[in-house]
């Protein structure tokens, strides 16, 4: 199946005085996909077809790259390398929020206020994984998912347990987690350098019970081939074969957006495809 943006709404949005592409398609409640390095690529795309197909509205904010281009390594390194010079994007300072994650959360707000339902979703991926963290300030965030958070990049100890967002930041999302029981969760593979162990601690260590991970074993000799290198769980290293450990952390993330957002929705049991 062709995945591109061709029959997805293009807006423009003005938030805050800054005005960025944003693409649609679905009907019901709203989820925010934030996409990873390079950009808004036909696999965060597929990701967003998958979410519609289970009766949710997709927003997709463009924050870098070209929008439906195909990945190859230099359009990697070249957003990468863009991504670190964004003031945007704090890349390596610690506790520190990316500015950016303010005009997603007017944009998680705009969404409720068009999709209506009890809240919204809100995924990021990558540099934009522990953006969802931050967006549980706003109060119409009901269902975050931080999908290999690699910022701020993890070169020193401290780094690697920081959950790139301020001390008042992470205070009002574990408030928000506790008192109204909003769950966060939580995708890796196991080996990935990006995303190390230290962080998904931290986040047991902060949330509780009420954090969920899904960690993908992807140590050497693993039962199913994945590479020590994968990264990205539901988007450039996705693999799409039947009972692949990544299409049922896609379902199981489809599920636990669902089950936040819609009476009809699915529980969802980490353990039942996550592997520790």
């Amino acid at each position: 199946m062709l995945q591109d943006l061709s029959d997805f709404e293009q807006l423009e949005l003005t938030f805050e005085n800054e005005t960025r592409s944003v693409f649609r398609k679905g009907k019901g409640p709203g989820v925010i996909v934030m996409h990873e390095v390079p950009g808004l690529h036909p696999g965060v795309i597929r990701l967003a077809n998958a979410l519609c197909d289970a009766g949710l509205t997709v927003w997709l904010p463009s924050l870098f790259g070209k929008p439906s281009k195909e990945v190859n390594a230099y359009y990697i390194a070249a957003s990468l390398i863009r991504g670190c010079v964004m003031h945007e994007f704090t890349v390596l300072a610690t506790s520190k929020n990316s500015p950016v994650t303010s005009w997603l959360r007017c944009l998680a707000r705009h969404a409720h206020t068009e999709c209506g339902g009890p809240g919204v979703g809100a995924i990021g991926m990558c540099i934009t994984g522990g953006f969802a963290l931050a967006m549980m300030v706003e109060e119409a965030v009901l269902a975050p998912v931080v999908c290999n958070p690699s910022l701020p990049f993890a070169l020193t100890p401290d780094r690697k347990r920081d959950l790139g967002i301020d001390e008042d930041t992470l205070f009002q999302a574990k408030k928000r987690s506790a008192e109204q029981g909003i769950c966060v969760l939580g995708l890796r593979f196991t080996a990935d350098i990006f995303v190390p162990n230290e962080r998904f601690h931290r986040l047991y260590e902060e949330f509780g019970t009420n954090f969920q991970a899904i960690e993908i074993d992807s140590s050497r000799g693993n039962c199913h081939g994945i590479n020590q290198f994968a990264h990205s769980v539901l988007g450039v290293h996705h693999v799409d074969e039947p009972n692949h450990p990544t299409v049922v952390a896609e379902s199981q993330t489809v599920a636990f957006i669902k089950d936040r957002l819609m009476q009809d929705g699915h529980s969802l049991d980490p353990k039942s495809g996550g592997q520790e």
